[in-house]
């Protein structure tokens, strides 16, 4: 009896640590794959991304990519998530000293700017791609919409509540923000207009706080 309840436990332990096991490996896949498509977005742009591209950065052939994602929009979906989480980082970092109200406003929006300046492949993806090029279109477009938003909603929720601004203003001054801060920055990293980043900045600034006054 005793014998049989060890062969039980051994075997039960086994195959528990085998399931562990199987997953981990699977999740350690996807990430070599995943930071593979970050790696060339971020560096190359999305005109470099393939499904050949990926599987040489990362190390495995093409065919094993399709063993964990259904194809290379899913891969571009989740990097979208990831960049989304890269670049709430850089905010909470740039920002996180800045009085609350519009002043803690005005640094998330220019630390959100230069962190697509600094990455042109990840604004190109976000803003220029075509969504049919990523995957869960519906999906990937209320993340990047919405974006801007969410970062600043803890402020513009507080703002209301203290009475500084009215429901209707905020709900303005969050579309102004939103297209504002798409085209300056399109208009710069596709024009080089103004002609250098310190004439940029100095025009977000100066736009930043005509929208938020």
């Amino acid at each position: 009896m005793l014998i049989i309840l060890a062969l039980f436990i051994f075997t039960n332990f086994k195959k528990g640590d085998l399931v562990g096991n199987k997953e981990i490996q699977e999740e350690r896949m996807r990430g070599y794959f995943i930071q593979s498509t970050k790696d060339i977005l971020k560096g190359e742009g999305i005109k470099n991304i393939s499904v050949r591209n990926i599987s040489e950065r990362a190390g495995y052939s093409f065919a094993t990519l399709y063993n964990y994602f259904k194809d290379v929009k899913e891969l571009i979906f989740l990097c979208v998530q990831d960049f989304q989480d890269e670049c709430l980082e850089h905010v909470i970092m740039r920002s996180s000293n800045i009085e609350s109200g519009l002043p803690k406003i005005k640094a998330i929006c220019n630390s959100y700017i230069e962190y697509f300046v600094q990455y042109p492949g990840i604004f190109e993806l976000f803003f220029i791609e075509r969504l049919s090029d990523i995957g869960n279109n519906q999906e990937s477009s209320e993340l990047i919409i919405s974006f801007l938003n969410r970062l600043c909603e803890n402020e513009w929720v507080s703002l209301v509540e203290k009475e500084v601004l009215t429901f209707e203003q905020t709900k303005v001054k969050k579309s102004i923000l939103n297209y504002s801060t798409i085209g300056l920055m399109l208009i710069y990293m596709n024009r080089r207009h103004p002609e250098s980043y310190k004439e940029f900045l100095e025009e977000v600034n100066l736009t930043l706080d005509t929208i938020l006054k």
